[in-house]
């Protein structure tokens, strides 16, 4: 199969834009927030020379997709269903990064897959509630004040992103307002008990094969927390990486989702 850029509907007035090329079992690739199907740049011509036929989607609010809400999680997985759909896939390997390890968990929780790897994203979302209490005036600011805390947030968790890598991504890295806030409403509105109860829901539901692959330590109790929830789950760090250990190391992570993944492994 050729490369093309597509699109769905998954409502008349909502455009998601994709890219797919390449045949072999079916691997999909989701950013993260305030990025684009771009980020995975890098890696999208490794991952085709490994053998798959590898699936680029810009998530609703981000890319070429329309900025049109709501933009929270379920949305998201359902926007990546549609995709699904249009491809005719229904085994996928999902490879998610930051929101996109979000999004493909809550797809898996009600969709079927091959397996999932979610990069440096934790599903503890209770502790992710506390750093963004803090910057919520910020985020609910002005322009300036929304930019140099997307900005602040940014810098802390890129670790060692460095030179022209580092250049790239925050050149494609686009953030709006309304689609962060609306992205983060949930974590942002929801007690520490509702919040728990939505995560607990959601990873009680995922069966398939799933790594949860991290460069910026998610603490010493994340892999007894994570296990008991999710059976399936394997977690790993690749210590001091930063936020994008797939982007620092991308033949080493190229190799670990090979060796991963049950098509494959």
């Amino acid at each position: 199969m050729g490369a093309h850029g597509m699109h769905v509907h998954p409502s008349p007035d909502v455009t998601i834009d994709y890219y797919a090329a390449g045949d072999g079992p079916p691997l999909v690739l989701v950013h993260g927030i305030t990025e684009s199907r771009r980020t995975w740049d890098p890696l999208f011509p490794k991952f085709l020379a490994a053998g798959y036929r590898v699936v680029l989607a810009d998530l609703r609010g981000h890319g070429e997709s329309s900025k049109i809400g709501p933009y929270d999680l379920a949305t998201m997985a359902t926007d990546l269903g549609h995709v699904l759909a249009a491809e005719r896939i229904d085994d996928a390997l999902l490879v998610g990064h930051s929101l996109g390890g979000a999004v493909v968990s809550a797809f898996a929780a009600g969709g079927p897959c091959r397996g999932v790897v979610n990069v440096d994203q934790p599903l503890a979302l209770s502790g992710f509630k506390e750093l963004l209490g803090r910057l919520e005036p910020l985020l609910r600011g002005n322009e300036q004040e929304f930019q140099g805390a997307i900005s602040a947030v940014f810098d802390e968790m890129a670790g060692p992103l460095a030179g022209a890598e580092r250049e790239r991504v925050d050149r494609l890295r686009q953030a709006d307002q309304d689609v962060v806030l609306g992205v983060w409403d949930l974590v942002l509105t929801a007690s520490v008990d509702e919040l728990d109860a939505v995560v607990d829901e959601l990873a009680g539901a995922i069966t398939a094969p799933y790594l949860s692959l991290h460069g910026i330590d998610p603490g010493p109790d994340y892999t007894t927390w994570l296990t008991g929830k999710v059976a399936s789950a394997t977690v790993e760090v690749w210590p001091d990486l930063g936020h994008y250990p797939q982007l620092i190391e991308q033949d080493r992570f190229v190799r670990r989702v090979v060796d991963f993944d049950p098509a494959t492994g």
